[in-house]
């Protein structure tokens, strides 16, 4: 199941009433089996992957309270402090951390809804968006209060792409399941829409040099790049082919390191390109193509050489640029669904884990 159907489907399940009292408070946990594992929310490692720690702990006065039984399906860090870290959920509202994930708090004002994507003002740290089915909201008062900043008419349409300009933090971006980018130039004030794909958008990504050069990633189309800030768009499909036989998508980062690198994990391999996508080279796995499904990757920030992505047992890494890979068992029962790596430490990545669907 792709994670465009995954975020439709959970729209559509009922949703328990959050309850909170001076001495409790209540998650959904799904039903059955799933109910009872403790094995969820976010993961911290200071060693690169090696090890790893459940970070869930809920900052409250009295008996303790963490999120251990919810599915984490959005994650960012603060450009500005890392170790302010955001954590979108399913059903459960949006978790926030001041201190690295050791005690959390939870977005009151935002309600228990789904969070598609969580994103931080490169430039204003309490200036959060964060999007939950139809809707784009934002806080000014780092995460006390929120307002819908845009809202979509068609109800049954998802926010599934949310990014800041770190040049100009007025740009800002989202994308639609019914595969719109669409653009504000004013914080959220106002939008309008700079292409239609005709494929749900799932990731955007924008040059850390030249804010001018956009890609876009979608699972049903694979990758558009835009050089020209969104007047036009080229589809990189054709030359994905040439490596993977499909120009399939998955994932999609872009760091700045040496020389701007793009990277993109397919359905059948992982590649990158350090021309903005004119040439691409594949990176060798130690799997098979046919076995690969990467649900998310991460690059250190200065050094292409570290490469991390995650299945849905297994996270793996490389400190050569692919030429050698370790692998570890997930710490989690859950799949991997997001990475982060701290760009002040790179020894620190946090994990973001959600149940896997069962099968029918």
């Amino acid at each position: 199941m792709s994670k465009t159907k995954f975020l439709k489907l959970v729209w559509l399940l009922p949703l328990t009433a959050l309850f909170l009292s001076g001495c409790t408070i209540g998650f959904n946990t799904g039903s059955g089996a799933d109910a009872s594992l403790t094995d969820g929310g976010i993961y911290k490692s200071l060693n690169k992957g090696t090890l790893w720690n459940q970070k869930v702990l809920i900052q409250t006065v009295g008996s303790k309270r963490s999120f251990n039984t919810v599915d984490i399906i959005s994650s960012t860090l603060d450009p500005e402090d890392s170790k302010a870290i955001y954590a979108g959920s399913i059903g459960n509202g949006l978790f926030y951390s001041y201190d690295g994930g050791e005690g959390w708090q939870i977005a009151t004002g935002l309600g228990k809804v789904t969070v598609t994507n969580v994103a931080v003002d490169p430039a204003n740290k309490c200036v959060i968006y964060a999007t939950a089915a139809n809707k784009v909201y934002k806080s000014v008062d780092c995460s006390r209060a929120w307002a819908i900043t845009y809202f979509d008419n068609d109800p049954a349409v998802i926010i599934t792409a949310l990014v800041i300009d770190s040049n100009n933090n007025n740009n800002v971006f989202i994308g639609t399941s019914r595969g719109e980018i669409i653009k504000s130039l004013d914080r959220g004030a106002s939008w309008q829409t700079l292409n239609r794909f005709e494929s749900p958008v799932d990731r955007i990504v924008i040059s850390p040099v030249n804010a001018k050069i956009i890609f876009v990633g979608a699972f049903a189309k694979g990758i558009f790049r835009t050089t020209d800030g969104g007047s036009s768009w080229v589809n990189l499909s054709d030359k994905l082919k040439v490596l993977d036989g499909t120009g399939a998508f998955r994932d999609l980062a872009m760091v700045k390191a040496e020389k701007p690198t793009v990277f993109l994990a397919t359905n059948f391999g992982f590649i990158k390109s350090a021309d903005d996508g004119e040439t691409w080279s594949k990176i060798e796995l130690i799997i098979e193509k046919a076995r690969i499904k990467i649900n998310a990757i991460a690059i250190n920030p200065f050094d292409t050489n570290e490469i991390y992505y995650v299945t849905d047992t297994t996270f793996y890494r490389s400190l050569d640029g692919g030429k050698n890979w370790s692998s570890n068992k997930l710490p989690s029962s859950r799949t991997g669904f997001r990475l982060l790596i701290d760009p002040k430490n790179p020894s620190i990545i946090y994990l973001a884990v959600k149940q896997i669907p069962k099968k029918k």
